[in-house]
């Protein structure tokens, strides 16, 4: 038999203050900014299963063909009893390393975590249903703060996937890195999804796709903003920004203010000022290549053993295990 149970590790209220709390961090900074986190909610959600099967945006079908094709090696050198998934939404990537960990014969145990309580509970129950006797033991937390691992199960097989890792400033993914590598053990490993550095035409089309679906993502984050704080944002006075920065090498999603305006935010008693053409930083997406993974695994206490690209070499998966 199959089991299914939920560790809730966020408070009821966890997102009504982090909201707060970052929409009044983000936008009395100068520039002004908010964290891609708050693209999220059910309709932006739907967005991003549609953004991942435009022809312009590759990360989601290249990191699959890795997958695809590497899945059985991973098991292999990982023989891991246990798969945490952090960030794992609906779980699908996940189900090609399952199954190479099913067919090798060492999986006992799926541990997803995730800020979603609905995408946990609806994983778990079509997991435990396609996988009799696996055991699935979510976790409700915001992995960027702890991750709540529940202990032993090894060796365990961490898979942080999808690029994600991209998203942090550099300062905040060294910190994210470290929390990783304390929380492995001697045998764990951690299996990592990076989008590379390449042409900046490719990398700018993967975020301002000729449908407008990104620039409808982008914009649904002033929708959230008007729900949950009674905000008074008109997302047609932004216009979306996609702009490569080869310095830093990443991308960052940005709004414009199209006009000159002030957007009222009542539940923080708090105006907001936009001149016409300011931008609002609402994402960055670092990309990668293979010595800055090493370097910045090694950093945190890490090392890359194994490294596997699709064949465009346009994402990678790095294999790290404790130094």
């Amino acid at each position: 038999m199959s089991a299914f149970d939920l560790t809730r590790l966020l408070p009821a209220d966890h997102f009504s203050h982090a909201l707060r709390h970052d929409v009044q961090r983000g936008l009395t900074a100068s520039p002004k900014w908010l964290p891609p986190k708050w693209f999220y909610d059910a309709r932006g959600s739907e967005l991003f299963e549609e953004i991942t099967r435009l022809p312009e945006y590759y990360p989601t079908r290249a990191e699959r063909e890795i997958l695809t094709g590497h899945a059985g090696d991973i098991a292999a050198l990982t023989r891991a009893r246990t798969l945490v998934e952090l960030g794992s939404g609906s779980s699908e990537k996940t189900r090609l390393l399952l199954d190479a960990l099913r067919d090798l014969g060492t999986l006992g145990t799926y541990v997803p975590v995730d800020v979603s309580e609905s995408a946990l509970e609806a994983a778990g129950a079509a997991l435990t249903a396609d996988y009799p006797g696996l055991a699935v033991h979510a976790v409700l937390a915001d992995f960027t703060r702890g991750l709540g691992l529940p202990p032993g199960g090894g060796p365990r097989l961490l898979a942080f996937l999808g690029g994600t890792l991209g998203n942090f400033l550099p300062e905040e993914r060294a910190g994210f890195l470290r929390m990783v590598r304390a929380a492995l053990e001697p045998g764990d490993a951690l299996l990592l999804g990076t989008d590379l550095v390449k042409d900046p035409a490719v990398l700018v089309a993967a975020y301002d796709d000729a449908a407008g679906v990104t620039a409808e993502f982008n914009r649904n984050v002033l929708n959230v903003l008007d729900r949950e704080l009674d905000a008074d944002f008109d997302p047609e006075t932004f216009e979306h920004v996609a702009h490569w920065d080869a310095e830093q090498e990443w991308i960052e999603m940005r709004l414009r203010s199209t006009r000159t305006q002030t957007v009222k935010i009542p539940a923080l008693d708090m105006p907001v000022h936009f001149e016409a053409g300011e931008e609002l930083r609402t994402e960055v997406s670092a990309k990668f290549r293979r010595e800055r993974v090493a370097a910045e695994l090694a950093a945190a206490g890490m090392r890359l053993s194994h490294w596997w690209t699709d064949g465009g070499g346009r994402f990678g998966l790095s294999l790290a295990e404790p130094a």
